[in-house]
Order: structure tokens, then C-alpha cells, then sequence
């Protein structure tokens, strides 16, 4: 049984953008690239569905709130760190101390 070729999704958007900008025609990507016509209609579909969402500010929004979840967590994790090491620091100096 063949195996299923797996395609980047840099590689499908530069296939689709040869078709969209005229630099080749759907049948010559077909024969350069090895596809099947059916998965070339299907990436072509799926980018012209998909290319409004590269300029919806809700993306932007969405990132934006997960770069500020991650800089809370950066934080959080920060201030654990220190308390650890303050703690290090003191149970290393009261062992010293009792002479272990």
C-alpha cells in the first residue's frame, strides 16, 4: 500500500499562490508537483476560505491575549523561583549552623 505524501502548509500556500498569481495554470501545478486535481481544488478552496481571517483583528486580538497569559505565567514562575532559592538559601545556612 502507497504511503500518503504529507505537504507543508508553506508549501500548499506556495502551490495555490502559482495558480492565483497566473504564473502557471491549475494542470501544469498538477503535472510539476505530482497532484491530483481534486487535492489542488481542495487547497485552493480552503485558502480562499481562509485568507479574510489573516486580517480579522480578532487574530490579533487572540494573540495578544495569549502574550499576556504567558507574560503573567513568566511572572508567576519568576517569583516561585525566587522563594525557592531564598528558601534554598536559609535551610542551607540553619543545617550549616547545627553542624551537618
Amino acid at each position: 500500500m502507497a504511503k500518503r505524501r504529507v505537504f507543508t502548509p508553506e508549501f500548499k500556500a506556495q502551490v495555490v499562490l502559482e495558480e492565483l498569481s497566473g504564473i502557471k495554470d491549475k494542470a501544469e501545478i498538477c503535472r510539476e508537483y505530482g497532484l491530483r486535481p481534486q487535492v489542488f481544488a481542495r487547497w485552493r478552496e480552503e485558502f480562499l476560505e481562509r485568507a479574510p481571517e489573516i486580517f480579522s483583528e480578532r487574530h490579533c486580538d487572540d494573540e495578544a491575549e495569549r502574550i499576556a497569559e504567558l507574560e503573567r505565567m513568566v511572572g508567576r514562575l519568576t517569583m516561585e523561583l525566587e522563594v525557592a532559592k531564598k528558601a534554598s538559601n536559609i535551610l542551607t545556612s540553619l543545617s550549616n549552623r547545627s553542624g551537618r
